[in-house]
């Protein structure tokens, strides 16, 4: 299996993981459309949302309830990312604002380096991000960790736990279970 068939497969899993339950509005396709980025929602498998290009997107309702995936997006990032890339995805002295990150960086190079990990060492720097394609409370949630990470770096969505989430939706769960198991 080629890492690209991996990384594609990977993509399949994670995708499966979310429910719509809210539409993004006007002013955060806006907000992101002047930073070059497509974040509105165009459509949606019953599972996860997805803008035009077919990319998993995170949908804030008006009243500010977060769709399940972002808010799930929202855990696994403090569980799993935030010990290095710092809170609420703002970075820290050794790891990059991952919020900031994701805004240069397309979906899939996202999911490479989450999988494969990253190595950059050199006089001036010494990066070395550990490969996560192995683990399941990662994998199972990158595409979630993708639009938390898309709505804080858009600036839709505040630091700190979301005050309003849509409820965990069955069909999420199941996937859920699938993958981990």
């Amino acid at each position: 299996m080629t890492i690209t068939t991996s990384l594609a497969a990977i993509a399949m899993t994670a995708a499966a993981l979310c429910v719509v339950t809210g539409a993004s509005s006007l002013a955060t396709a806006q907000t992101a459309a002047a930073q070059g980025v497509d974040v509105a929602v165009a459509s949606s498998d019953g599972i996860r949302s997805f803008n035009a290009e077919d990319i998993p997107t995170y949908a804030i309702a008006e009243d500010g309830t977060v769709d399940w995936p972002t808010f799930s997006g929202y855990r696994r990032y403090h569980a799993e990312c935030h010990v290095c890339h710092g809170p609420d995805g703002q970075g820290s002295s050794y790891a990059p604002a991952l919020k900031d990150s994701v805004m240069r960086l397309d979906y899939y190079e996202f999911l490479e380096v989450i999988a494969g990990g990253k190595q950059d060492v050199g006089a001036a720097q010494n990066l070395v991000m550990p490969a996560f394609g192995t683990n399941p409370n990662v994998m199972c949630y990158t595409d979630d960790i993708w639009t938390y990470l898309r709505a804080r770096g858009t600036g839709d969505l505040d630091r700190g736990r979301p005050a309003k989430r849509a409820d965990k939706p069955a069909e999420y769960a199941e996937v859920e279970k699938s993958c981990m198991e």
